[in-house]
């Protein structure tokens, strides 16, 4: 079964130049080990395919259920050189939060996602 993200995570991005950073925090604890599992660098390279021109970068912090990405190449060069409507990344949250993962019916049932 495919879930959307925002049913498992919230999230929260921002910039540093010309890298986007988006935090997915897991809205419980048992959903932590699916968002581990299943957005890896590569999945959110594709989600973002075209936007991030750079490597993805991801840091497991366990203790506060959540991963961090940072997205290389993906601001233009920034807000201050940009002319990109989002500039300083404050959307990516949003547009990572839409992306589908596989998760099987025996999880789903588990999980209450059902």
């Amino acid at each position: 079964m495919k879930v959307q993200l925002t049913k498992l995570a919230h999230a929260r991005s921002g910039d540093k130049g010309d890298t986007a950073n988006v935090g997915v925090i897991a809205l419980r604890e048992g959903f932590y080990p699916l968002l581990v599992r299943e957005v890896t660098e590569a999945r959110v390279k594709e989600h973002f395919k075209g936007i991030v021109k750079g490597d993805v970068e991801r840091f497991e912090l366990p203790n506060l259920g959540a991963l961090n990405f940072l997205l290389h190449e993906s601001l233009d060069g920034g807000g201050t050189v940009s002319l990109m409507t989002d500039a300083q990344g404050k959307t990516f949250s949003t547009a990572l939060l839409r992306m589908y993962i596989e998760i099987s019916d025996d999880e789903s049932s588990k999980l209450g996602l059902t």
